[in-house]
């Protein structure tokens, strides 16, 4: 079975967001050992600061893996592209995926030079809580994908 990592910063705080992300995560269980690993977000006067000391809290739970952060300058794949991205990975490593999604701030160049691959799910800007629902909605769509689940249109 799949091991992945979606390493976020900060704490969801909305009710309806917190029940959708509890949903996904009941999908993709049978399909994906999946870990959400939250951190702390960091609010001091100094943007900079912050993003560095995040990204130390990010890199922290980093080991061998396979390091893909979510980018506006990353790389837009399609639901399929994705699935197959993942599926493609697994095929030849067994290297734990972890995902990055950073703060409202985005994330500091430290964990962007540790990134492997670099992915954006749109141009647009979502709010960092709101991408995690995004997120995990993609995954479990690459994961019907790859097991040829009826749930992909």
């Amino acid at each position: 079975m799949m091991n992945i990592n979606l390493i976020v910063v900060g704490k969801i705080k909305e009710d309806y967001l917190e029940s959708a992300i509890s949903e996904y995560q009941k999908r993709i269980k049978p399909y994906c050992n999946l870990k959400i690993i939250e951190i702390k977000e960091i609010n001091t006067l100094d943007t900079n600061k912050n993003l560095n000391m995040e990204a130390d809290l990010i890199l922290d739970n980093i080991k061998d893996d396979y390091v893909v952060t979510l980018e506006i300058e990353g790389k837009e794949l399609s639901s399929v592209e994705f699935s197959q991205m993942i599926e493609k990975h697994y095929s030849y490593s067994d290297k734990v995926i972890t995902f990055v999604i950073g703060s409202s701030f985005g994330l500091s160049n430290k964990v962007k030079i540790r990134s492997d691959y670099k992915l954006s799910f749109s141009k647009m800007t979502f709010p960092h809580q709101l991408m995690r629902v995004i997120f995990l909605e993609q995954l479990y769509r690459a994961l019907t994908i790859i097991n040829n689940i009826k749930y992909h249109k």
